[in-house]
């Protein structure tokens, strides 16, 4: 089974529907059912702050359930080491480079972001799926 590790970015629109990258996200979703999608920690950390400071609920719901039906990935300690590596390189803000990290500590075949720095350090694991829609 392939994995693609999310972004905070894309799980964002993908959630809360965003009306010019939704479509897109959830096409290219669909036309992949071999795929698993795979987040973290770290990605549910990010994407919740804005539900839980706005007292939406309804949409934390929303977060909450989409995340446990997919694969959990952990981050060990090793993860660090290949973050800051990644950060010093590329110049990433720390959840970024951990990100990255963390998608290839597990061998994700995918790595779904429109953070044009982030697509660049991902190389081979990056996939800008909002490309043809301006993202």
């Amino acid at each position: 089974m392939k994995h693609i590790y999310l972004d905070a970015c894309i799980l964002i629109y993908l959630i809360e529907k965003h009306p010019d990258h939704y479509p897109k996200i959830k096409a290219t979703l669909d036309s992949l059912p071999e795929y698993q999608l795979a987040v973290s920690p770290l990605l549910r950390m990010e994407v919740l702050v804005k539900p839980l400071q706005d007292g939406n609920t309804l949409l934390q719901r929303r977060y909450e359930d989409f995340l446990a039906q997919q694969i959990w990935l952990s981050i060990p300690e090793t993860v660090y080491e290949q973050a800051l590596q990644l950060r010093a390189t590329h110049r990433l803000k720390t959840p970024d480079a951990l990100h990255l990290a963390i998608a290839r500590y597990h061998g994700c075949t995918d790595f779904w972001t429109n953070d044009d720095r982030l697509n660049t350090a991902a190389g081979d694991l990056a996939v800008n799926v909002l490309a043809d829609a301006g993202g």
